[in-house]
Parts: C-alpha cells; sequence; structure tokens
C-alpha cells in the first residue's frame, strides 16, 4: 500500500516538474524575442524585409485595451 502511495506521489511530481519547465522555456522564448525586437539593428532590418515596426503598430491597440479595462 505504501508503495503505491510513493508511486502516485511521484508521478504527480513528475508531470508537475515537466509542466514548469515547459511553463518556463516559453517564458524565456517571450523574454528572448522580445530582447532581440529592442534592438534597433533588428528592427531596421525588419523594416527593410517589409515587416515594419511591430511597437508602434502595437501601441494603439495597447493603449486601447488598457483604457477598456480601466472602466
Amino acid at each position: 500500500m505504501a508503495v503505491e502511495i510513493m508511486n502516485r506521489t511521484e508521478e504527480a511530481s513528475g508531470v508537475d516538474k515537466e509542466t514548469l519547465y515547459m511553463l518556463g522555456g516559453i517564458a524565456l522564448v517571450i523574454v528572448g524575442a522580445g530582447l532581440v525586437l529592442s534592438n534597433s539593428t533588428v528592427r531596421r532590418y525588419l523594416g527593410q524585409m517589409g515587416l515594419g515596426n511591430f511597437a508602434s503598430a502595437a501601441l494603439p491597440d495597447l493603449e486601447r485595451y488598457f483604457r477598456l479595462r480601466s472602466m
């Protein structure tokens, strides 16, 4: 009986640990992309490729979102 309880606990903590690693990896990817896109050289190259300036395009939408949220 005690062995079965220990096995269940080990399996549950393994799944929790994998989920934590996955969420941590996603957070690192988002932070890394933000750091790369904040570089002026990268933004200039993206502008030359026709993708434009992401920050100026997204700011009006973010401002509108925060105004609606504050209501």
